[in-house]
């Protein structure tokens, strides 16, 4: 069964006021459209477009509960993940993700402590991991992701210092660990407040500035004397070019800065922030939970597995997000369980086992498993999210 889906976009602020209209072709609202979720998470369950076809379900969510083995299939009560399109015309927070153990604990230790699951305190929603792929839509799209090397930091930290001594403590806490770094810079100490300020004001007058050095400039005039600023130069800066991705496990410190992408994750909302945000910031829980070892860019290259066919996979998820140029003979795509497609450019014909959509940019579909393989034709670009 091929199920046509939409939904309402999310406006968090740091959301581009055209991309996500663009890409569903609509007048923008004149509001920023942050993440378009297509899936069953309660937060913002995709909402079917003929209710009639699902005997008057009107969201995804409420069909599962009503028909989990005809939706899902046997063995299954929920979608192993959430896909989202996301629209960054601003940075997001400063963040990571927490393991399936630490969701777990960290879940039961708020419930048990009484605090609301929907009070803006709350760290854990839900006892599940958020590992996540982001693909870019955009013809670039711009991040910070882990720890970049300590020397790559200093050498930036030597440029805006430029022999002045202003920025010497935060030389020697980074010589010293990252992970002191880090609750030094966001401890809200005189010291740390005046690194801050001063490392924002070397970086506007710096020249010929590195792109870490720009990215402060950028983020110091978006949240003045925020620690995030300083953070920044500790992550690797990343542009992703059209079609790259990166993937993010549990641990993994991150925040994107700009930009349009697919992106594909495990169905959960269990976020720790650290910075670069008005929402709630728990820096102790941000610490526990991330990884401090120095990584190059999590770059996630698709294996082709089809003509026309490539493949996202990250090991241990439980879903994976396949690219499908439908051009010239069409594609085959074998499909792991209950998926959702998503036509990102031109229009395309998805048939499987018993049925088919046409779709056009912008537009979704849930399909049920037993449609099994999917023969996709036409001019366009299709993403498949699916069960590993």
């Amino acid at each position: 069964m091929f199920l046509a889906i939409t939904n309402t976009p999310r406006d968090y602020a740091w959301g581009s006021t055209t991309a996500i209209a663009q890409l569903l072709g609509r007048r923008p609202s004149g509001r920023p459209e942050a993440e378009l979720w297509l899936g069953a998470h309660p937060g913002s369950p995709s909402i079917v477009v003929n209710p009639a076809v699902v005997d008057g379900a009107d969201t995804l969510a409420d069909w599962f509960a009503a028909e989990p083995v005809r939706a899902l299939g046997r063995g299954r009560t929920e979608l192993p993940f959430l896909l989202k399109v996301l629209a960054a015309d601003a940075p997001l927070s400063i963040q990571a993700h927490p393991t399936p153990e630490q969701a777990r604990a960290g879940f039961a230790a708020e419930n048990a402590a009484g605090v609301p699951i929907d009070a803006p305190s709350r760290n854990y929603k839900d006892p599940f991991p958020k590992p996540e792929i982001i693909v870019a839509l955009s013809e670039t799209f711009d991040a910070l992701c882990g720890f970049r090397a300590p020397s790559e930091t200093l050498g930036d930290v030597d440029r805006l210092d430029a022999g002045t001594g202003r920025l010497s403590s935060l030389r020697g806490s980074v010589q010293s660990s990252l992970e002191s770094t880090l609750a030094w810079v966001f401890d809200g100490s005189d010291e740390a407040a005046r690194v801050i300020a001063a490392v924002s004001e070397l970086a506007r007058t710096a020249v010929d500035p590195s792109p870490s050095i720009a990215t402060v400039v950028d983020l110091a005039d978006r949240y003045p004397g925020d620690p995030g600023v300083v953070v920044s130069l500790l992550l690797n800066r990343v542009t992703l070019n059209r079609g790259e991705a990166l993937f993010l496990p549990a641990g993994n410190v991150h925040a994107y800065l700009g930009g349009l992408g697919v992106e594909l994750m495990a169905p959960s909302d269990n976020v720790l922030r650290g910075g670069l945000t008005p929402k709630h910031v728990d820096v102790p829980e941000l610490l526990r939970v991330l990884e401090f070892e120095p990584l190059p860019v999590p770059y996630l290259r698709p294996v082709e597995v089809a003509r026309g066919v490539e493949r996202f996979d990250p090991s241990g998820v439980g879903f994976a997000l396949l690219r499908v140029d439908a051009g010239g003979a069409g594609a085959v795509v074998e499909i792991g369980g209950p998926s959702i497609v998503l036509v990102t450019e031109g229009e395309v014909q998805v048939k499987g086992q018993d049925g088919g959509i046409r779709l056009a940019t912008g537009e979704s579909a849930f399909v049920s498993p037993d449609e099994v393989r999917l023969a996709v034709t036409g001019g366009g670009t299709l993403y498949v999210a699916t069960p590993a």
